[in-house]
């Protein structure tokens, strides 16, 4: 049997500028080792570019899904028949509901490099979190799937 197939899916990919400091960290490693020689200046530009292209990675590696009766947000699993509402929020709107609007029990999937977001009513009783905050490049897409999918 094949999973149901996905109704929105989006990585949250760090931006380009992000690749040339990954870079330019090599770049500042190499140069701690330049005094060292030739090979040990090369390895830790290797070494220091890798590195710090694997943490850029890993930090934009989160991806949000609507898939099936579901909703994948990073780690989080959350049964829509849970959620409530879902708002669209621009980025002047999310900046305020990540900073003085938000509260400190919510499920927040926050890149600051992303201005929009979205934000989902959480209806279930027995669940403390009131609403769960997620930063999109494609809000409107993200709240036209999760009002999709029937109850």
């Amino acid at each position: 049997m094949q999973p149901s197939a996905s109704s929105f899916d989006e990585r949250l990919t760090a931006p380009r500028s992000w690749w040339l400091i990954a870079f330019l960290i090599g770049v500042a490693c190499a140069l701690m080792f330049l005094p060292l020689g030739t090979l040990p200046m090369l390895g830790a530009l290797a070494g220091g570019a890798v590195l710090s292209a694997m943490a850029v990675s890993g930090y934009g590696s989160v991806r949000i899904r609507v898939v099936g009766h579901t909703l994948v947000a990073g780690d989080a699993t959350i049964p829509l028949s849970a959620l409530g509402d879902a708002e669209v929020l621009d980025a002047e709107e999310a900046r305020a509901w990540r900073s003085y609007k938000a509260d400190t029990r919510a499920f927040m999937l926050l890149r600051s490099y992303v201005p929009t977001a979205v934000r989902v009513k959480v209806t279930d009783p027995a669940d403390p979190t009131p609403y769960l905050y997620l930063s999109t490049r494609e809000p409107q897409a993200l709240v036209a799937a999760l009002a999709a999918v029937p109850a």
